[in-house]
């Protein structure tokens, strides 16, 4: 019997003889393998709470569930900054008690200076990064500019991929322009949708998740990557090597939000300061091998890991300098048609 199958039945017994019904499990969402496979039990066991999780595919899906159902029926979800602002925005996300969070004093001081909740009044972050160029230097020379990859050299062609994601797809056009990645002038995404149209006829594919392996395989030379994502490839293969283009990156932080809807708001905070614990936070630096902005976790990694993964290494101030994705409001739309006009050219 499944343990929600089992609170209900005791809920009903208790209700029987007149006592309190039991609370429900404590929901958590967040993308598959994005924390300790037995995270959950562990949290259950130290703290004897229940809690049970449910998985995401995207930032996309969990959203539409969360702006349905108006947060009902989840405690504490894993999105990034710009949906965390956008939950913020609309109302669903709890503000915070850092009282009830001891464990938040273990972030980057660069931590609670995020653009998108500065003192991280609604979200925790979770992870963070940079999206760059992950490449096979035993087959390309050393790419410098996003321009290498929107129009690559002719040996090149046909062996590169971009990140399939609206933000981050238009983000690499709006580098190697010199706009901000949360632009929102028509005239410049006119521009950037031209751009990437050029690009996509010069690409093997636009790939979220195997793009490190068509590297691996030499079926790709050069392609969009997110730093630990590029970590993966550089696991399988040391020719595989990660960089910043010389136009900069977007700074991504991946968050923890509570949301306002929550029954159980004592639980998600236990579990949000339960995943803090430097030991328990450092999982995700050893085994995603995505940066997290817990200095306490980061202070106990393995030398070694940054030697083999430079960029687990790059200080917290650097990674500030780069502009982070932002809310864009109304203006995801022309986001959304602008990427959909891309994707349909010819």
């Amino acid at each position: 019997m499944s343990r929600l199958r089992t609170t209900t039945y005791l809920a009903a017994a208790l209700a029987a003889v007149g006592l309190p019904a039991l609370a429900d499990p404590l929901t958590v969402s967040n993308w598959d393998g994005y924390m300790a496979a037995d995270a959950i039990d562990s949290f259950n066991s130290e703290t004897g709470n229940e809690a049970e999780l449910v998985l995401h595919a995207t930032n996309e899906e969990i959203m539409g569930k969360l702006i349905a159902s108006k947060g009902v029926g989840y405690d504490v979800v894993f999105v990034s900054s710009p949906f965390a602002e956008v939950l913020n925005n609309l109302g669903l996300a709890e503000t915070l008690d850092h009282s009830k969070i001891p464990n938040i004093q273990n972030l980057y001081a660069e931590a609670n200076a995020l653009e998108h909740d500065p003192g991280n009044s609604f979200s925790v972050p979770y992870a963070w990064g940079t999206t760059g160029l992950c490449y096979r230097s035993d087959l390309v020379d050393a790419p410098s500019s996003w321009n290498d990859l929107l129009k690559p050299a002719e040996d090149v062609a046909g062996k590169t991929t971009m990140l399939a994601t609206d933000r981050w797809l238009l983000a690499a056009g709006q580098l190697a322009l010199g706009y901000s990645v949360n632009e929102t002038d028509a005239d410049k995404m006119a521009k950037v949708r031209d751009l990437l149209i050029d690009a996509k006829g010069t690409l093997l594919a636009y790939d979220d998740t195997t793009f490190y392996a068509k590297l691996v395989s030499g079926e790709a030379e050069l392609v969009q990557a997110w730093d630990g994502w590029c970590n993966y490839g550089i696991g399988e293969n040391a020719d595989i090597k990660y960089m910043i283009p010389e136009e900069g990156s977007d700074l991504w932080v991946d968050t923890m939000v509570i949301l306002k809807a929550s029954e159980n708001k004592d639980a998600a905070y236990s579990f949000v300061n339960y995943i803090l614990d430097a030991d328990n936070h450092r999982w995700a630096a050893e085994n995603i091998l995505y940066k997290v902005p817990n200095e306490a976790a980061m202070a106990g990694v393995d030398a070694s890991l940054i030697e083999t993964f430079p960029n687990m290494g790059m200080k917290p101030a650097d990674m500030l300098g780069f502009e982070q994705l932002r809310d864009v409001g109304e203006a995801q739309r022309d986001y959304s048609r602008v990427v959909s006009e891309i994707k349909a050219a010819n």
